[in-house]
């Protein structure tokens, strides 16, 4: 393929402007804030998971209690009937003997039941302490998921004003380039990795970093200057200049 050594060189350019874009692209999906959001939505499922449980425990001793509450007021106010019969005196005293038995009886009842609320309302502080303390770690969590999130979308926002940039310098410079050449260029750029051309330097190719041997200096030495030449072991376009060491 023949092409201008003034094109050839340009070539250059329209790599750099590749390889910053290939560069800008690999930034974009190797974020490091992508890895700390995947961690945190780990720690925010966990957390969230715990919180549940947490929940539930709650909710369990607030019923326990409330049935214990439903309790103590039945036998309270079976004590104040039994009172109000006993206050009055009517009755046979084997019936007034009866209901004394059952005062002691209710009384140590609901001394029972009053011990086993303030003990379940004890578990239900601590349960609750647990809690809240899931939940501010949810916040702060969520929180800093939050700045990562802002992070992340400054970061990519960045990129992409970048990418425009390049874009826009590159789309003229390749018009501007002869479409066989161009057309060579990108099949070698996406066989090789990405990059299609690269500047022969000193006898080495700025490819695969190979010094070039002696019948290829041979070669590339007798190629008219509008010969696109190519390395023998990668393939890819090398660019002559003067200090291409033939």
């Amino acid at each position: 393929m023949k092409a201008d050594p003034r094109d050839q060189r340009r070539l250059l350019d329209l790599q750099a402007i590749d390889t910053a874009l290939a560069q800008l692209a690999h930034r974009r999906r190797t974020l490091p804030e992508h890895a700390e959001l995947e961690s945190q939505a780990r720690e925010l499922s966990a957390l969230e998971d715990e919180r549940v449980r947490a929940q539930v425990a709650v909710d369990d001793l607030d019923r326990d209690i409330a049935r214990l509450e439903k309790d103590v007021d039945q036998v309270r106010v079976r004590k104040e009937k039994d009172q109000a019969r006993l206050a009055a005196g009517t009755g046979p005293a084997r019936e007034l003997e009866a209901l004394q038995h059952e005062m002691v009886s209710l009384t140590r009842r609901q001394t029972e039941l009053e011990d086993a609320e303030l003990e379940l309302m004890e578990q239900r502080e601590t349960a609750q302490a647990t809690l809240d303390g899931i939940e501010r770690r949810l916040t702060e969590t969520r929180d800093r998921r939050a700045q990562t999130e802002q992070r992340r979308d400054q970061t990519l926002a960045e990129i992409a004003q970048d990418e425009q940039f390049r874009v826009s310098a590159r789309q003229p410079l390749a018009a501007d380039l002869p479409a066989d050449l161009i057309a060579l260029y990108d099949r070698v750029r996406e066989a090789s990795g990405g990059l299609g051309a690269a500047l022969l330097t000193g006898g080495r190719c700025g490819g695969c970093r190979l010094d070039l041997s002696g019948a290829d200096r041979a070669r590339i030495r007798a190629a008219e200057p509008d010969e696109v030449v190519r390395c023998e072991e990668c393939r890819r376009i090398m660019v002559r200049t003067a200090e291409s060491g033939l």
